[in-house]
């Protein structure tokens, strides 16, 4: 699930799983379909910005909670991820949060464009490859903690 060049069945390729169809659906504020020749596809709520000597610093961006806990991500005004859950959102590898991470080296300041289609979808698979990490979690605990009654003791050489 973490080789993003790779399709998972049932999670970002074929049948998406039911539970994982309704994470991070893109979608106009006001439902209308996105245009991107006026914007919508435009990464401008300060998710990251140019520092000095050109490092990209991160942002606040814009991110509403939802009542059941969830978040809409935002890409600009018009524009969002809907339903990101939290732990998908707070998700880190090497202490970085994913999804904020990289869109703050997106925003079109940065990157003199407004994202691609194929770029929004892959935020959406992103979210879907992340939820299914974390529903993962507890049989991946419970497995560690067979493993660890499981070791065998090595004898101490004298």
């Amino acid at each position: 699930m973490l080789d993003t060049e790779a399709p998972v069945s049932g999670v970002t390729a074929g049948k998406i799983r039911d539970d994982l169809k309704a994470i991070a659906v893109f979608q106009r504020v006001d439902g209308k379909p996105a245009k991107p020749e006026s914007g919508d596809l435009d990464l401008t709520a300060g998710w990251g910005h140019g520092g000095k000597g050109g490092i990209t610093m991160p942002g606040k961006g814009k991110i509403v909670r939802r009542n059941d806990g969830a978040y809409d991500i935002f890409l600009n005004a018009n524009s969002c991820w809907r339903n990101m859950p939290e732990a998908v959102w707070d998700y880190t590898i090497g202490g970085y949060q994913v999804i904020k991470k990289w869109l703050s080296y997106r925003e079109k300041p940065l990157l003199s464009r407004g994202l691609t289609p194929d770029e929004v979808r892959y935020v959406t698979e992103m979210a879907r490859r992340l939820a299914a990490l974390v529903a993962l979690q507890p049989s991946l605990d419970d497995n560690y903690r067979k493993v660890i009654k499981a070791t065998y003791s090595w004898p101490k050489k004298s």
